[in-house]
């Protein structure tokens, strides 16, 4: 097979396909600025790189000085803002049902007396646990407020006693603990959680691209059209013997040759919207980069492997959404891998996202070395091939199978 019959099927396939996407702005759109747009929206969500002033309402049925002071220690919290004072179950309920508050604290009567009294006298904290990132925020900051208030109180009564403050500090909590914290100590949620996100979301718009770039042509009955239009000789007339696996092969290359421009030029924005705000090595700047290009060039070929494995665009849309919608939640980003069932955990090893999401936080949040993460750069590169090959293959097989064309 001469290159230069390759080349040629490469050229005119990606020219036919360029004219196709300038004349149909939907699906111009659909690899070149609806990914632009979801790259630039969802680092616009995460721009507040810090969660903080989360909405809670207090109940004080005390109104004593230790309870006005409680509620001045969750107000200065930089996490809450005390949003409302209620004075009734009802009225706390309905603002947490509405969404006003997550949370609702509770000062019992009699708190200030039992604390001056040396009785116990808790805070009861109200949460709505629906949410988890919200409610865990909400509990840690009550928890750290009321351990001040307590260390305060407790050091008071061992002053009076004729101790130190430094003595009754040490006296109150002997044991401290001392926290370090290994990675994205800032806790950014920028860096959490866009940096994670941006690609999942990728993955899917990928993936309905190589859905649809070949199914469409399935459906419209004219997928021997561009096959005819890249195996035409000088003269004008049709080949009769069939192209070989690789003159389709580079016809396909042809044919997802702008979208994998596109997606590789928005793959360089999410990593420089990623990487200003940490010092990251050149290194693992490039295998993030590659991983990405990987990653999505293995999505183009998984949609249209659906797509034409099924014989009908509907099909492969459903099952391009029933594969990279809920990728992320099997991802071990916001939920541990580890906690997950043994089958849920076959399912995730199974989904390419799952393992450049390792990739990306090992690289530019973790800083890992480069040579951690080369078996997930080779185990894309081998799964992209084997995709790429199998396209090829099922091309050839509808390419022989006209009378299965048109299937919506």
């Amino acid at each position: 097979m001469s290159l230069t019959k390759l080349s040629g099927a490469f050229i005119r396939s990606a020219a036919y396909e360029r004219r196709f996407l300038t004349k149909n702005p939907w699906d111009l759109s659909m690899a070149v600025w609806l990914p632009l747009i979801t790259v630039l929206m969802i680092w616009w969500i995460f721009s507040q790189t810090q969660i903080t002033d989360l909405p809670i309402g207090v109940m004080d049925q005390d109104n004593g000085p230790v309870a006005n002071t409680a509620v001045r220690y969750l107000e200065a919290s930089p996490t809450l803002t005390v949003r409302q004072l209620y004075y009734s179950d009802t009225e706390a309920q309905a603002a947490i049902l509405q969404r006003d508050v997550y949370a609702t604290v509770v000062i019992p009567e009699n708190f200030s007396r039992n604390i001056l009294s040396g009785k116990s006298a808790p805070l009861i904290l109200r949460v709505n646990a629906q949410y988890g990132t919200h409610s865990g925020i909400i509990q840690t900051s009550v928890q750290a407020v009321a351990g001040t208030l307590s260390a305060g109180v407790e050091i008071q009564r061992l002053v009076k006693k004729g101790m130190s403050s430094a003595q009754a500090a040490i006296a109150y909590s002997p044991i401290k603990i001392q926290r370090i914290s290994l990675f994205n100590a800032a806790t950014n949620y920028q860096q959490f959680l866009a940096s994670t996100v941006i690609p999942a979301l990728l993955h899917i718009l990928a993936m309905v691209i190589g859905a649809t770039t070949i199914g469409r042509e399935l459906r419209d009955k004219n997928l021997g059209h561009w096959y005819r239009f890249i195996d035409k000789n000088e003269s004008g007339h049709k080949i009769v013997e069939p192209a070989s696996i690789l003159v389709i092969l580079f016809g396909l290359l042809g044919k997802y040759f702008w979208p994998t421009v596109a997606y590789s030029v928005w793959a360089m924005l999410v990593l420089w919207l990623a990487t200003p705000q940490t010092s990251v090595a050149i290194g693992s700047i490039v295998t993030t980069y590659i991983g990405l290009i990987l990653l999505m060039m293995l999505s183009f070929w998984l949609g249209a492997i659906f797509t034409l494995g099924a014989f009908s665009l509907r099909m492969g849309l459903s099952s391009t959404a029933f594969i990279s919608a809920p990728s992320y939640a099997f991802a071990g980003v916001t939920f541990p891998y580890i906690a997950i069932s043994d089958s849920a955990k076959h399912w995730s090893d199974a989904l390419p996202l799952t393992h450049y999401l390792k990739l990306n936080i090992a690289q530019l949040q973790m800083q890992a070395p480069v040579a951690v993460s080369l078996p997930i750069v080779y185990g894309l590169t081998l799964a992209t091939g084997i995709a790429m090959v199998l396209t090829a293959l099922l091309t050839k097989r509808a390419l022989a199978h006209p009378e299965r064309w048109g299937a919506r």
